[in-house]
């Protein structure tokens, strides 16, 4: 397999790229290196993956149409996508909406401009986000749900990427998985999330902002599991046959919803140290909870996370402190 991978230098980026060459597929890695975030960080991710066998690395940007149109040129013989470039981050889509729609809806119709035109492409597979659900009650969320009801402009670029996929699936055939993904953590991770966040403070002695006095619930998703799941997933495209286009979303996460509280206390016991915790009300944009259903990639792929929080916290605390002594050496 020939595989298009975008945003090969972020979080899950990195480790669906290592399990793909780890099985012998050549991968075509994309990212643009932002600086959403330290960069070093990514130059750290990418350099894992820069030398391996199967493994080349294009510095672009999906809203390149130029470019985009060259690579499907160059790069004719894909057979298959996983497409995880995105601007990341709910709240940060109140401060620059405009880069969530040129990244995330323009983005994604480069994708799809670029895999329509492949002729050997089998299956592509997209991320998507929890965040989609929105406003929904209803838990666990599961794939029927409604999610006409986005409660920020990331969630509304997600949606949007789903009913684009859709319409391609429609008009040209062309078989997609979105994944909707469940606060995904681990090594190597992105410094925007939470948990992130709150290691890089309560390792600097700085108090952490906590909403809803901690009982905000999320379905953490450890990062092997994820991969698990996305490489399941790619190897499992729609049928044709099936009636409608060959389009599909799924859940793809823990399927077990626990406080942030819980969080902050694995953090406190991995660091060895106490978190200074400072309590206000939920923004606007963010849900109080998540809880994936995934009985539908379970019965597709046979997808069973095995991580729980307890055991996955504390291998990426071990992590960030190996990532803190070697971030002073990048300095």
């Amino acid at each position: 397999m020939k595989i298009l991978l975008t945003g090969a230098a972020g979080f899950i980026g990195l480790h669906v790229a290592r399990a793909l060459l780890a099985r012998g597929d050549e991968v075509v890695g994309i990212d643009n290196l932002n600086s959403y975030y330290d960069v070093r960080l990514k130059q750290a991710r990418l350099a894992q993956l820069e030398g391996r066998p199967g493994f080349r690395f294009i510095r672009t940007d999906l809203a390149h149409r130029d470019e985009m149109a060259a690579l499907a040129s160059e790069h004719a013989d894909v057979t298959h996508i996983v497409h995880l470039a995105a601007q990341a981050g709910v709240r940060y889509s109140m401060q620059d909406p405009y880069a969530y729609v040129s990244s995330n809806v323009l983005g994604h119709l480069a994708v799809l401009e670029f895999a329509r035109h492949l002729p050997r492409l089998a299956h592509l597979v997209y991320a998507s986000s929890s965040s989609v659900y929105g406003g929904n009650q209803l838990l666990p969320f599961a794939e029927t749900d409604r999610v006409d009801t986005p409660l920020s402009l990331y969630a509304a670029t997600k949606r949007a990427d789903e009913l684009m996929s859709y319409s391609y699936g429609h008009l040209y055939g062309l078989k997609q998985t979105g994944l909707r993904f469940f606060t995904v953590y681990g090594a190597w991770g992105r410094p925007d999330m939470a948990y992130f966040s709150f290691a890089e403070a309560i390792a600097a002695g700085r108090p952490i902002t906590v909403y809803d006095d901690g009982l905000v619930r999320r379905d953490f998703t450890y990062i092997d599991d994820i991969v698990a799941g996305v490489v399941g997933v790619l190897d499992t495209p729609p049928i044709a046959a099936e009636p409608g286009p060959p389009v599909r979303v799924l859940n793809i996460g823990n399927h077990r919803s626990e406080p942030v509280t819980t969080l902050i206390g694995l953090l406190e016991e991995g660091l060895g140290q106490r978190a200074l915790i400072h309590y206000t009300p939920r923004p606007a944009a963010d849900v109080a909870d998540t809880w994936a259903d995934v009985d539908a990639i379970g019965a597709l792929t046979g997808f069973a996370p095995t991580t729980p929080l307890s055991v996955g916290m504390p291998r990426f605390v071990e992590w960030f402190k190996q990532w803190r002594a070697m971030r002073e050496g990048l300095a």
